[in-house]
């Protein structure tokens, strides 16, 4: 059987080979892993190394740092999901006696729960975490650098709480349950709290000079849902294909989709970054990319995927300082899929047709403007404007309902469709969260809001 590791084209894999290449030769890091998966399979893993002979491959572990926050993420929407808690909950419904029970849920998966960006001195990530034993010491006195809910402002801490709180609903520790709950099930067997061979070391790199520094490896405590866990190319590989696509024995698709979208709007019109309920959301080469980058001392790490080109990459370094591995792990998606673009299924009709369904489609107005409404699977529906830019959205069909849909994007998502009939069952119009959709724009007698003016349509003299 041929491997999934020839599909990629030889110039494709000597672009990827030569692009870490590079950056471990520029960043100066002792040794560079990386891997791409592409539609739920590894395609390609590369590495380089400073030691002759002893070059990592996707099954050497690294420190992946804040990686670790979007599992961590992960198993707070499953207990939502479970209907444990509401992300709109104050954590003190909960936690209580943190101190800061007023902030949500959502607000410190997002970020926006105002909290310190880090624990008070010293610098926890280079000392233990009996350092740190409760909560009041990861917190520390100054806990609030801005008002809940205004802006994202990343905190390391609020994932510390965000940990403590899994653990204490689910009445287990955070490294059980992440094991239990996410590790086991989608079989991540070299992700782990602890390092295990083989297993790379962390190293400083001296700014001025090419030598080297041994850089501790601390147990991070209290501190282990923001950044604790160690990782491979392989795994993370495999967990980039549940982002995308979700797993029922984890997580839902569409729960994964509501960690993709943005928590609080970008701070100006323009937009590069912005952050979900633990997933990074980045604009790069003309594409989104989700995921997230994590540091520790003597480690980097990055992980991007593209869901519109079915791509993912990772990108796995040894050294505190040095090369980007976020911008790397980016280079590599956009390396294949612009020279491999994704091919698309072969079109299909749908396997029935609900005739009083397929009368609702084409034209719509909603005062002047048209809109066009095409039915697609699963009885699901899509309306978009058919000139200029405007609120496009899809709706899905409502369990048990005939002719109500929810919307799932855009301006309409969660807003409900619905079609509204004469008393001789003909259809008056689409309603719309209160928008009148009409077969004709400004029809007479049609239920236009407001009304229409009686003498109809008038060129210039009249």
């Amino acid at each position: 059987m041929k491997s999934f590791l020839e599909e990629l084209l030889p110039s494709t894999r000597r672009a990827l080979l030569h692009r870490i290449a590079v950056a471990q030769a520029e960043g100066r890091a002792p040794s560079l892993v990386a891997a791409v998966q592409r539609d739920g399979h590894l395609v390609w893993t590369g590495s380089r190394t400073s030691v002759d002979g002893h070059a990592p491959d996707a099954d050497t572990q690294y420190r992946i740092g804040s990686i670790t926050k979007t599992f961590t993420a992960v198993l707070v929407m499953r207990l939502r999901d479970e209907g444990l808690l509401d992300l709109g909950d104050p954590l003190e419904k909960h936690l209580p006696g943190t101190g800061v029970g007023e902030v949500t849920i959502v607000q410190l998966l997002g970020h926006s729960a105002g909290l310190s960006a880090e624990s008070p001195a010293p610098w926890w990530e280079r000392t233990p975490g009996s350092t740190r034993p409760d909560l009041a010491d990861v917190l520390g006195e100054k806990t609030r650098m801005h008002p809940a809910g205004r802006r994202h402002h990343y905190s390391n801490p609020g994932y510390t709480l965000l940990g403590s709180l899994v653990e204490a609903v689910r009445e287990a520790s955070w490294e059980e349950v992440l094991r239990r709950e996410i590790l086991e099930p989608l079989a991540l067997n070299r992700t782990s709290m602890q390092p295990r061979m083989p297993h790379a070391g962390g190293w400083a790199v001296h700014p001025w000079a090419d030598v080297m520094l041994p850089e501790p490896a601390e147990d991070l405590g209290l501190m282990a849902p923001a950044g604790q866990l160690w990782s491979t190319a392989g795994d993370l590989c495999r967990f980039a294909a549940f982002l995308a696509d979700g797993d029922d024995r984890v997580l839902s698709a569409e729960s994964l989709s509501e960690m993709r979208t943005p928590s609080v709007p970008p701070e100006s019109g323009e937009w590069e970054s912005l952050y979900g309920l633990g997933l990074q959301i980045v604009r790069r080469d003309g594409r989104t990319l989700v995921g997230h980058g994590g540091s520790l001392p003597g480690f980097l790490a990055g992980l991007w995927v593209s869901l519109d080109d079915g791509v993912a990459a990772v990108a796995l370094a040894n050294a505190t300082s040095g090369p980007s591995t976020g911008v790397v792990a980016g280079d590599l998606v956009r390396i294949v899929a612009d020279a491999e673009p994704r091919i698309p299924e072969p079109w299909k009709p749908l396997p029935e047709v609900d005739q009083a369904l397929l009368e609702l489609t084409g034209p719509w107005y909603w005062g002047t403007y048209p809109y066009g409404l095409r039915l697609v699977a699963d009885r699901g529906v899509e309306l978009e404007p058919l000139r200029g830019a405007g609120r496009k959205s899809r709706f899905v069909a409502d369990p048990g309902a005939r002719e109500t849909w929810t919307g799932l994007d855009g301006y309409y998502a969660g807003e409900t469709l619905r079609v509204v009939r004469r008393d001789d069952g003909s259809v008056s119009h689409l309603d719309l969260g209160s928008f009148v959709f009409t077969r004709e724009p400004y029809e007479p007698g049609d239920a236009v809001p407001g009304g229409v003016d009686e003498h109809g349509w008038r060129g210039l003299g009249g």
